[in-house]
């Protein structure tokens, strides 16, 4: 499809010969943020690891603007998508300023230095992220959220057309998340395509154009938000009751997992109700 930043066709990839993602198919469109939901173990990272070309599928076909991804060279994919992984792991103390210049190494020759174009992207990177006063300091000495920010400013240093983000903000207090999803959509309006993996089910809800929900490896739904969080998909698929009404000042869905208290009250008020309407 020509609108397609992204596109999986019946993709089905595993581990140990045990598949975590089956006959996935669809498409991420340029231009939007698409959040990855679904319960743990449902495929999510496994999902954005085969969309950057860092796992190849069993069987099925994964395109990147209309072209095969197994046709892209490294060096040539890394100047079009980044990752930003749940966790990373530096063993080394470089400063800040050091991993978030790693990011422009797509576009640097076998040899050559980083030029004053390349401090400038990792400069402006380190200031959408909130991390330019961290530049000096050790990686090593960074807390999680910290961490976090700068290997999304280590990201965006490489100036991708695509954004994929698994789990970005599971480090990151309330103020942090929403100013890193403000950030995403800042992007999106600048032209970016971002893919996010979400646990928080209301940023979703918020910043999302498009849901993929899987269960098991498999979509269960793709769409707007408010046809993919539903009461009733949201409790079968999570396996619990959830509460899912509209937030009168956002407009968009509030989703609430309900404890066991007031999960026993509903079965109750179903039970009566279920009772009433078979009474003669």
């Amino acid at each position: 499809m020509a609108d397609c930043a992204i596109e999986l066709r019946d993709v089905t990839f595993g581990y140990d010969g045990v598949p975590a993602v089956r006959d996935v198919s669809c498409s991420v469109r340029h231009g939007e943020i698409i959040g990855i939901i679904g319960p743990n173990g449902s495929g999510k990272s496994t999902l954005v690891r085969l969309m950057s070309g860092v796992r190849r599928p069993w069987r099925g076909r994964i395109e990147i603007n209309g072209r095969p991804l197994a046709a892209y060279r490294p060096r040539e994919l890394s100047r079009l998508v980044a990752v930003v992984p749940q966790e990373t792991t530096i063993s080394f103390p470089f400063s800040v300023s050091e991993v978030v210049l790693f990011g422009r190494t797509p576009h640097l020759g076998g040899f050559t230095f980083e030029s004053e174009e390349d401090l400038a992207a990792a400069r402006r990177a380190m200031e959408r992220t909130q991390t330019a006063d961290l530049a000096h300091r050790s990686i090593a000495e960074l807390s999680g959220g910290e961490r976090q920010r700068v290997i999304l400013a280590r990201a965006l240093a490489q100036e991708p057309s695509i954004l994929l983000l698994d789990e970005p903000s599971a480090f990151l207090d309330l103020r942090h998340r929403v100013e890193l999803y403000d950030l995403l959509a800042d992007l999106r309006q600048e032209g970016m395509t971002v893919v996010t993996v979400l646990h928080d089910l209301n940023l979703a809800a918020l910043y999302c154009q498009r849901l993929v929900l899987l269960h098991r490896g498999q979509v269960v739904k793709v769409g707007h938000p408010t046809e993919v969080m539903t009461y009733a998909t949201l409790t079968e698929v999570y396996g619990t009751e959830i509460y899912v009404a509209l937030n009168d000042i956002t407009k968009t869905l509030n989703v609430l997992p309900l404890s066991r208290t007031y999960r026993q009250q509903l079965r109750e008020q179903f039970d009566r109700g279920s009772r009433n309407r078979n009474q003669p």
